[in-house]
This record gives structure tokens, sequence and C-alpha cells, in this order.
């Protein structure tokens, strides 16, 4: 697998689709690799003539794990962030939007649409306010602003508890890493939509065969909190934006999607109700191709 390297970290990515098409950029989640993104909405971009790289964040997938750095005290980096005091970690999310501008330019792009999905929906944010020139168009999906009031900052209890789970202590395990993620998707997953294990265990195999990392997961949560309040830095942003959440979202509730459109100047919403936080197979025609039309609507 093809790499791209900043600053001593190395990050592997894969591009697909046409030469010289115009690129879509996806930027996965908390502690997810790219695996995690579905087949069936990077090939429906594909089929829309648009190229797409995906990659894996530091300290997930395939790409550099840091494991000299610190591992946070989470419950701890919460509160503070809650209190609205400063967070300390090993990195923010300016390094990783950072990384991904690293990352296209491994793969020689020079402008991409560039999307990404909870956590990497805000660094797909800090990416468009930093790095403008490089920005066709932004979708944030199922993500926030950064906004710490408790009513756009904390989701469900149940939902919180979920992601903060530990995943069985040996990764090599892949039946015991699937039954984890299938009881976290089962728990902030899309009330509307819900799949049977059946179906989702496939994909989630693939996920966890490319590994999960749950140092590396507490080090991407603290830069997020580290990174704050991005309200102010998202009225910078002036590539045309797409903000797309699920109604029924109990990890990031939809105030928070709605809190992000609110701060882009010209920013679209579209909440589809009985999603939550994930890609039900249902919903996939619909978002990839509305991200597919939006991407569209705003090539150079």
């Amino acid at each position: 697998m093809p790499y791209a390297s900043r600053d001593g970290v190395r990050l592997e990515y894969e591009a697909a689709g046409l030469p010289g098409a115009p690129t879509v950029l996806l930027v996965m989640g908390l502690g997810m690799p790219a695996a995690m993104w579905p087949e069936e909405f990077v090939t429906t971009l594909l089929d829309h003539g648009l190229g797409v790289v995906t990659f894996d964040n530091r300290d997930s997938g395939g790409s550099t794990r840091l494991r000299d750095a610190p591992v946070p005290n989470i419950p701890a980096a919460m509160t503070r962030a809650l209190l609205r005091l400063p967070v300390t970690a090993p990195y923010t999310l300016t390094d990783m939007a950072l990384d991904a501008a690293a990352v296209l330019d491994a793969a020689q792009v020079s402008q991409a649409h560039v999307v990404g999905v909870s956590m990497g929906g805000m660094i797909a944010q800090v990416f468009a306010a930093l790095l403008p020139q490089r920005v066709l168009s932004l979708t944030s999906i199922m993500s926030s602003s950064g906004n710490p009031h408790p009513r756009m900052a904390l989701g469900k209890r149940r939902a919180l508890a979920a992601l903060l789970r530990p995943p069985p202590a040996d990764p090599a395990d892949i039946d015991a890493v699937v039954d984890h993620l299938l009881f976290v998707f089962g728990v902030i997953g899309s009330p509307g939509f819900r799949q049977q294990a059946d179906e989702l265990r496939p994909h989630l195999a693939k996920v966890a065969r490319r590994g999960l990392y749950p140092a590396g997961t507490s080090r991407q949560l603290a830069a997020i909190l580290a990174s704050g309040d991005r309200r102010t830095l998202l009225h910078g942003v002036r590539a045309p934006t797409l903000v797309v959440h699920g109604a029924d979202d109990p990890l990031v509730p939809l105030a928070a999607g709605r809190d992000t459109a609110r701060h882009v100047a010209g920013a679209t919403l579209e909440v589809i109700p009985g999603m939550g936080h994930d890609f039900p197979p249902r919903l996939m025609a619909r978002i990839a191709g509305r991200v597919a039309e939006h991407c569209g609507s705003h090539a150079r």
C-alpha cells in the first residue's frame, strides 16, 4: 500500500478512479481505519466519475502508531473540556488535517473535495479553514463544531459508554473484535435502519483485520478535546459546504450538526430521519448520492 510521510508519521492510503478525475478525500472517524468506509459509498463516488483517496489516520490502521506518546486520561480530559479548561494532548486536529494534506501531496492531488465523518468531519473542517486553496468542497457528516454546550457536546450516556468501552485485549482475535464492534454499533447505530449482525459481520471483520488500537483511539479523542471550539474557525470556511446529520444520532446530537451548518457561510444542512451514528446500507444510495451531487456541483 502506498504511503505519505509527515514529521515522522507514515500514513497509508489508497487511491482509486480515473487519472485526472476530480478527487474526493475521505477522512474517517475516531479509532477507525479507512476500511470502515462502506464499499458502496466509495463505489457510488467512483460511478459518478470521481476519484477517491482514503487513508488511515495516525494512530489507526496501518499508519504510524505513536507508541512513545502518552495515553491521555480521557475522563479527566472530558471533564476539563466541559469546564472549558485547556486539555493537553500529544497532537491536535490541526496535526491530523496536515496529515490529510500530506496524503494528497503523496497522491499528487492539488485540490480535492474533502469529506469527513464524525472525527473525520472535524478534521475536514480544519483542513477547509486552514488550507482553503486545496479544498473544492467540504462535506461534514455526523460531526460537530466543537461547541462545548452540553446540548451539542454530549450524546446519550449509553452511547458515550459504548464509545469508551475497551475492545478485546487481543486485537488478533477477529471474532472478539467483531463482537465488540457489533455491540458498539448496536448502541450508536441508526434506530430507523437496524442491521442484522450477519449483515454487518463481513464488513466489520475487514475493519478488525486492519486493526484497532485503543491507545491511539484515546490520543485521537484527546486531540478532539484539546482542539476545542471551532466555531470561529468555521466562520473562515469558504468552500461550498454540505452538512449531513442523522435526526436520531445518539452519540453526536442533531443539535451539533445544526450548529456546524449555522457557523459556515452558505452551508446546506441535510437531516436524515432515523439515521444514527453509522452508515446503514439502506441509506447508502441517499447519502453517497447526495455527497457525489454536492461534489459534482462544485468542481473547478
